[in-house]
């Protein structure tokens, strides 16, 4: 079985224009359709991310925690 791809669109009144090819004329076919999904993006994601993980590595005693992590390593 050969499978051909095309990307349409289906008119208001159900007309499926497929593009022409010879290699299809006169052939009974099997017709799926797939609808495509509808993709809208966030506007908002980019501000959205950075409000979620502004500070999440933020430490004020960093020099600390860095003094205690080679203290303890170096035991």
């Amino acid at each position: 079985m050969q499978v051909y791809r095309f990307e349409t669109h289906i008119s208001k009144n159900g007309v499926i224009q497929l593009p022409s090819n010879q290699q299809l004329n006169d052939l009974d076919v099997e017709v799926i359709i797939l609808t495509k999904p509808s993709f809208k993006p966030n506007r908002n994601a980019s501000a959205d991310f950075v409000n979620k993980w502004t500070g999440f590595l933020s430490n004020a005693n960093v020099e600390d925690s860095k003094a205690q992590y080679l203290g303890e390593k170096y035991k």
